[in-house]
């Protein structure tokens, strides 16, 4: 499980921490993280030509720090200052000491354009309203590089807290984060930006409950439970789906396919789409009396394709059953209808419909927790067991906040060990404990989550994310930019070398 905390309460912690710890030791950490991802992604440090972007805050100086490591292993290391009376002074002296020098904007393209990394530290957490005209400038040379691109804590240009883009931005081909993720790095658009990310655990004590969590492949397969030799189809849970239109039939058809995938022990479909599904899946039992009167449901999927069907939204939101709201049953579900639930509920946006729920015009939000349902957090936080609340805003393996493909995951967690795998959903009973299987059976489309290297547990790997993929695929992407396959053009100075 990723867990992610806004900028407050991550300031919060970093003011307590560096309380207790001598004067810039906090920042060494984050600086000695930083260094050894940097080395990690060059795969040989001796020689390389390394530019550092610094800014102005404390993002900055963990990039200066950092360039003075790897400038005492060898490489050519060169700060392009964009406020030059306002650079972290500690950070200046020890790369300069290490044998680094330091430039102004004006060289800063060339420079850039001959680098093999790039380290973006113009902007840290605290940034808002993007960038600045000469930080634009920067991050447009970048893009045009071949270097690869660490960013620092976040790419500068993206809004920590919400995931915005509201201008120019870096684009990262790895972001090395401190302490925690924030929001952003999981949060689309601006997930996009961050590339690969790695976290780099520099002491911070956070508060229990997260602003946001994203599942992993572990997490999902926690969440399923496994059949077990004496598990009928009740046992293994029955899904509702009502979607799909005289329109959209296939929109029925994939969410009937997601569910029986997934291994509910039994779907029932209920729409006007009932023919289609069952020419595809005839063990699938079809009903056209409507959500109230379909049989025994555990779990329903409403929206994907339902056009205007607005009374079939509400007759699902008024079942006391987990349920998944998708596509056009996000814009058909009413306020008071989601707020008054009392079972679990996952709504599933995209990025573009998030902003569209959430009454945000484009580029801008008023913050991932407001929306026309009032409050996002509010609507899927429900008590769903003993423990307490548990949060219901889930984001997809990598952070992308949407619809995963057919293979969105809620978990219900009840005194059967019910879980619920909706979007073509999947609901499970088992037997009580059967949720805790060792298999997961999570489907290879659930795409998403981070492939590479994990703990046991799922999460990431003591010292970071995937530690031996994240030179190897850095390599690729680099690659990539340079090769001028169809469709993409050459960039920096390989464009000349490989003109016709």
């Amino acid at each position: 499980m990723r867990t992610a905390y806004s900028v407050e309460t991550v300031r919060s912690a970093e003011r307590s921490l560096m309380a207790r710890l001598p004067e810039g030791a906090l920042m060494q950490r984050a600086a000695a993280g930083l260094a050894a991802a940097c080395a990690q992604l060059l795969g040989r440090v001796y020689g390389r030509r390394i530019v550092l972007l610094v800014g102005s805050g404390d993002n900055g100086g963990d990039a200066l720090y950092a360039g003075a490591r790897l400038a005492r292993r060898g490489a050519g290391v060169t700060a392009v200052l964009l406020a030059a009376g306002r650079a972290h002074a500690s950070g200046l002296a020890a790369l300069r000491r290490a044998g680094g020098s330091v430039t102004g904007t004006g060289p800063a393209e060339e420079l850039i354009r001959r680098a093999d990394l790039v380290v973006d530290g113009i902007v840290g957490i605290g940034g808002k309203g993007g960038l600045r005209p000469d930080a634009a400038l920067l991050a447009e040379s970048v893009e045009r590089s071949g270097a690869a691109v660490v960013a620092v804590d976040l790419p500068s240009g993206v809004d920590a807290d919400t995931g915005e883009v509201p201008g120019a931005a870096v684009r990262a081909d790895l972001t090395v984060t401190f302490g925690t993720h924030k929001p952003g790095l999981l949060i689309d658009p601006a997930r996009e930006y961050a590339g690969s990310v790695r976290l780099v655990d520099i002491g911070l004590e956070l508060p229990d409950g997260p602003d946001l969590e994203a599942l992993q492949h572990a997490d999902v397969a926690r969440l399923l439970p496994v059949p077990g030799a004496e598990s009928d189809k009740y046992r293994r849970g029955v899904v509702g789906i009502a979607a799909g239109s005289a329109r959209y039939p296939g929109a029925a058809v994939l969410a009937v396919a997601g569910a029986l995938r997934g291994g509910a022990g039994a779907v029932r479909y209920v729409g006007p789409a009932g023919d289609a599904v069952l020419a595809r899946f005839p063990e699938t039992l079809v009903s056209d009396k409507g959500p109230k009167q379909a049989g025994r449901v555990q779990a329903w999927v409403v929206g994907p394709g339902a056009g205007d069907d607005a009374p079939v939204v509400a007759e699902v939101l008024a079942a006391d059953v987990p349920v998944l709201v998708d596509a056009d049953g996000l814009r058909l579900a009413g306020r008071d209808a989601v707020r008054g639930r009392t079972a679990p509920t996952l709504m599933t946006p995209h990025a573009g419909r998030r902003r569209r729920c959430s009454g945000c015009r484009a580029r801008r939000s008023s913050g991932h927790g407001s929306s026309r349902y009032g409050n996002w957090r509010g609507v899927m936080e429900r008590r769903c067991s003993s423990r307490g609340p548990r949060r219901w805003w889930r984001t997809r393996g990598r952070g992308r906040t949407g619809e995963f493909d057919g293979h969105v995951l809620a978990g219900h967690r009840g005194e059967r060990g019910r879980a619920v795998r909706a979007g073509g959903v999947a609901a499970g009973g088992g037997t009580p404990g059967s949720g805790r299987g060792k298999r997961g059976g999570v489907p290879a489309r659930a795409r998403g989550a981070v492939r590479g290297g994990r703990s046991p547990d799922g999460g990431p790997r003591p010292g970071g994310d995937d530690p031996g993929g994240l030179a190897r695929r850095a390599r690729l992407t680099r690659r990539a930019r340079l090769s001028g396959r169809p469709g993409r053009r050459p960039r920096g100075r390989h464009a000349a070398e490989r003109a016709p």
